[in-house]
């Protein structure tokens, strides 16, 4: 795709008077040469990868570390029992991007949306929707689009590698890609979209990148629901006609410049942050020890 703003992406749907998924489709169909089938095949082909992962999520499964697994499973009973303050989708998300994260870190196949560390944010929002009937495929795959357009200009504007910008850059990205995915699939403007993309970056904003003994495990599996539930609450907001004051492209911009700004401790080393405490450290040793 070749937008660099989220601000000319905005222009071309007045311009040409198309909605936001298909000014994004139509400049990757320019950029990538693919035809329109092409193009809903392959997005028709990671949907589908992402309900598998879903579907194929097995609560027993651990990782190498033995950190990670079974949480996905723990929420669903206890959603089941009417133990949790959260209800109905939101439970679902919460569940989905645990779901997802944990078969990323179990070696499974996974979409990474926009980075693999941060997996589970756009399916968990999806999923439930899809699920319910509340959206079906052509919404998702136009979802999908808006979703890949600002992840587009992200990457151009600032980066979604957490060594270079931190986890602003992964799950911040995911929040604000799967914010705008939302705003699609509820028909909001291409406008909202936008600005609950922004919101979203705004609330992770300097989230640094701490893997605890550099495994994409602790915290990063339940980093993936904190970006997922604040897609949802900035999706809302932005529905409703809440703004965050800042443009998009601007908040993109000041996350490329907080990433640049941070400590390289905090930046996929493992070495600062919760992978520097003594229990983070300790963990680390165990994992060095066990040949992981």
């Amino acid at each position: 795709m070749s937008f660099s703003s989220v601000q000319a992406m905005l222009d071309a749907c007045k311009k040409n008077h198309l909605p936001l998924w298909e000014v994004i489709l139509q400049s990757d169909l320019l950029e990538s040469g693919l035809t329109r089938a092409q193009s809903l095949a392959q997005m028709r082909h990671l949907w589908q990868v992402m309900v598998q992962t879903s579907d194929n999520y097995c609560a027993s499964d651990r990782s190498n570390s033995g950190y990670a697994g079974g949480d996905a499973a723990l929420i669903e009973a206890a959603a089941a029992q009417k133990n949790l303050l959260t209800d109905g989708y939101l439970a679902q998300v919460i569940a989905e991007a645990l779901k997802t994260a944990e078969c990323n870190a179990c070696m499974k196949r996974i979409v990474a949306a926009p980075t693999a560390g941060s997996c589970g944010v756009l399916p968990a929002v999806l999923l439930p929707l899809w699920r319910s009937g509340k959206a079906d495929e052509e919404t998702i795959y136009r979802a999908l689009y808006v979703c890949a357009g600002f992840g587009q200009v992200i990457a151009a504007r600032a980066t979604l590698a957490g060594a270079e910008g931190g986890c602003q850059a992964e799950i911040g990205a995911a929040s604000g890609m799967a914010a705008a995915a939302l705003v699609e699939v509820q028909g909001g403007t291409a406008e909202q979209c936008a600005e609950a993309l922004a919101m979203a970056l705004t609330n992770l904003e300097g989230l640094v990148c701490d893997p605890v003994a550099g495994l994409v495990e602790i915290p990063c599996i339940k980093r993936n629901v904190i970006g997922a539930v604040n897609a949802v609450s900035c999706a809302d907001m932005a529905i409703a006609g809440v703004v965050g004051h800042i443009p998009a492209d601007e908040v993109i911009d000041a996350m490329a410049e907080v990433g640049a700004a941070m400590s390289n401790d905090l930046r996929e080393t493992g070495i600062g942050g919760l992978a520097g405490t003594p229990t983070g450290q300790a963990i680390r040793d165990i994992v060095t020890l066990g040949g992981i």
